[in-house]
């Protein structure tokens, strides 16, 4: 296959499937396409293989099985190859991986490393990074935080100052795991939101994994749901229905009014008919 061969692909695997040592079975073999601009929201369990297929992506995990086929660099198969596919894919993690004694805007700057040879990168790097830099912050809304250190900073903002980081990148493609998990429900809803509306008006291609229902409702653009290391469901949230929700969560689930927060410091309260996973 080449990456010509499906304009809209950004990232293919193909017959992919990982094995952990001492034959722990993480991910069955799939195969998907991951199409340019698309948010994606990987829902299930802890254990349902989320993180796998996710981290395999940018061959963090490696697989044992198929392979990655990115729509700019081709085949993943060697060093060069997964380096630049790397180089333009950018993680945001759930525990964030910010260096907590520097500031803000010297952890953004560190999304830069990838377009500077080693060398380079032990000297001040250009005023062209440092302009970008402080423009990601911008768009997070932190540039009045640009010098403050981490530990300094709120959960909530920390993660959006590791989302700054990725697009200080210049990412085609953004890779989330667990974002929000370590959140509370507004501040998830607000990091969720931000990261979707910037990655909309970019054209960047998002995989995220989460676990809560109600955000991959709200947010995705498409669900992959997993179930003992298998996708179960790939579709639209709008064609999610209850027993794709019985696969998913094993009827771990029920139906109860919840309250949601939006904008402004109100609430609101859906009507009983709305799903909610059973804490």
């Amino acid at each position: 296959m080449t990456p010509a061969s499906y304009p809209d692909m950004m990232l293919r695997i193909e017959d992919m499937g990982v094995t952990y040592p001492g034959n722990v079975l993480a991910l069955r073999p799939t195969t998907v396409d991951f199409n340019k601009g698309e948010f994606t929201v990987l829902l299930g369990l802890s254990g349902a293989g989320k993180s796998t297929l996710l981290r395999s992506l940018n061959h963090l995990v490696q697989p044992t099985a198929g392979k990655v086929v990115s729509a700019e660099f081709g085949d993943l198969d060697n060093r060069r190859t997964v380096r630049l596919h790397r180089s333009r894919t950018a993680m945001v993690f759930q525990h964030h991986q910010l260096i907590e004694r520097h500031t803000a805007l010297q952890n953004v700057l560190t999304g830069r490393l990838a377009y500077h040879s080693t060398w380079r990168s032990l000297l001040p790097l250009p005023r062209y990074d440092l302009e970008l830099a402080l423009h990601c912050l911008e768009r997070v809304g932190l540039a009045d935080k640009a010098l403050a250190r981490i530990d300094q900073l709120s959960g909530g903002q920390q993660q959006r100052v590791g989302i700054a980081r990725a697009l200080a990148q210049q990412p085609s493609m953004i890779l989330a795991d667990e974002p929000v998990a370590s959140l509370d429900p507004a501040t998830s809803e607000k990091v969720l939101g931000l990261l979707r509306d910037i990655c909309q008006e970019d054209g960047i291609t998002a995989v995220i994994s989460l676990h809560q229902l109600e955000y991959a409702q709200r947010f995705a653009d498409r669900i992959i749901g997993l179930a003992n290391a298998r996708i179960v469901f790939d579709a639209p949230p709008a064609q999610l229905k209850q027993h794709h929700l019985n696969e998913i969560y094993h009827g771990n689930y029920e139906t109860k009014p919840r309250t949601v927060p939006v904008p402004g410091n109100t609430t609101v309260n859906p009507q009983p008919t709305k799903l909610e996973i059973a804490r």
